[in-house]
């Protein structure tokens, strides 16, 4: 069973930024690959962000390309959301997500909530106007 904890949220103005991060127990961390998702209030879970096991590739929803970098360091298990120029339409619950890829399996970074196994608890980010 692995176990994520994010942290770092809070809130902003517009234009301010954040960065989360989430830290990973329990499992090996570098056969995930990781992603960061988000559920404001009366809305889905949506991707936000990305990343392979080994951090060699990255995803990012449209919505935040440009504003927003997904990192990882696997000797710290832990993976970063840097989150720049915060609009009030980022305001959500943030959530990490861990996804196994076994080493021989071929996959890409998925952005479908489904396709993960583990989830943190959220951390709360509210950009105010």
């Amino acid at each position: 069973q692995a176990q994520l904890v994010e942290s770092g949220g809070g809130s902003v103005q517009t234009g301010g930024s954040l960065r989360l991060s989430c830290a990973a127990s329990g499992r090996t961390f570098s056969n995930y690959h990781m992603g960061w998702f988000r559920q404001a209030p009366g809305k889905e879970r949506e991707f936000v962000a990305g990343i392979s096991w080994r951090g060699s590739s990255t995803y990012y929803a449209d919505s935040v390309k440009g504003r927003f970098t997904i990192s990882r360091d696997n000797a710290k298990n832990t993976v970063y959301l840097q989150m720049n120029s915060l609009k009030p339409e980022d305001t959500a619950v943030y959530y990490c997500a861990a996804d196994y890829v076994p080493r021989q399996v071929i996959r890409v970074v998925s952005t479908t909530p489904e396709e993960y196994d583990y989830w943190g608890q959220g951390t709360q980010v509210t950009v105010s106007s």
